[in-house]
């Protein structure tokens, strides 16, 4: 069962539930919708809130930007007017989304934060941000107490994430049961070269990338199950940025443009077998 937000009381789940943040690097808000609606994602409509994605901007136009912003508690904000209270947040003078329910850390980043609550940091990585093979790809994994990455899991690799969820299944099953756990998995599928998912494609479109986000919804239940039976579960699905095919002239992603800005977003709360996530939500 599934508690929509803005109703999760943050502050009130941390330390008894555990955290997952998936973010599926590069996709587009409307391809998401749109493979939603044309039945390819039907792991993914079941876990949504409503069965839908929440369409929000991004907090930059690129993934060490973004996640940047990620890990110090800016997701990306709702696609629509108004003051959006946060999730989590790194404590600031001034800050006029941090609530009631928003959990406040006095740490630089909510990893270090969530951390100092006693929780296990956990990073599988994906894209070159997270390979850990240069000082700046380490930037962002050695904000964890635990981050793997190789090669299976990146993005020319044809089984990117059937090897992340086998690889946090095996890093899960060995922390104790009441350990709490912070999971990130940077989904790396979605990223160019998307064409890989799609037979006879020699480029990237956005039907490719339809086609990778099918194949990532396939994968994605075990992830789930697992964390479900061990605890309650606070699971964030989100995009870091989209990517542009050609409309208005652009290509690519760290540019201006709706096609990178605008990406699909989901939190939740998922209660263990039997039980009600109702408990977990603000009144």
């Amino acid at each position: 069962m599934t508690a929509r937000a803005p109703d999760i009381d943050a502050k009130a789940v941390v330390g008894s539930h555990d955290i997952l943040m998936i973010t599926l690097d590069t996709l587009r808000y409307d391809v998401a919708v749109a493979a939603l609606e044309a039945g390819q994602t039907p792991n993914l409509a079941g876990l949504l809130p409503g069965g839908r994605w929440e369409k929000r901007h991004a907090p930059a136009s690129f993934t060490y930007a973004a996640h940047q912003a990620f890990f110090a508690g800016f997701l990306p904000t709702p696609a629509r007017p108004g003051s959006h209270p946060r999730l989590f947040a790194a404590r600031f003078a001034g800050s006029v989304t941090t609530t009631d329910t928003t959990c406040e850390f006095e740490t630089p980043d909510i990893v270090t934060g969530l951390a100092g609550r006693g929780y296990h940091t956990l990073c599988i990585g994906g894209v070159g941000f997270f390979n850990k093979q240069t000082p700046l790809g380490s930037v962002l994994p050695g904000l964890f107490a635990e981050s793997h990455w190789d090669e299976t899991l990146g993005v020319a690799s044809p089984h990117s994430t059937e090897r992340q969820v086998a690889l946090a299944l095996s890093r899960i099953a060995a922390l104790p049961a009441e350990q709490r756990l912070f999971l990130f998995v940077n989904v790396s599928a979605l990223h160019q070269p998307n064409r890989l998912f799609l037979p006879g494609a020699t480029h990237d479109t956005p039907a490719s990338m339809a086609a990778a986000l099918a194949y990532v919804d396939r994968h994605v239940p075990p992830l789930f199950a697992a964390l479900t039976q061990r605890a309650p579960l606070l699971a964030i699905i989100c995009a870091d940025h989209g990517t542009a095919y050609g409309e208005d002239g652009f290509h690519g992603h760290r540019l201006a443009h709706p096609s990178v800005w605008d990406v699909p977003y989901a939190e939740f709360v998922c209660a263990q077998p039997g039980e009600s996530a109702t408990a977990e939500v603000a009144p």
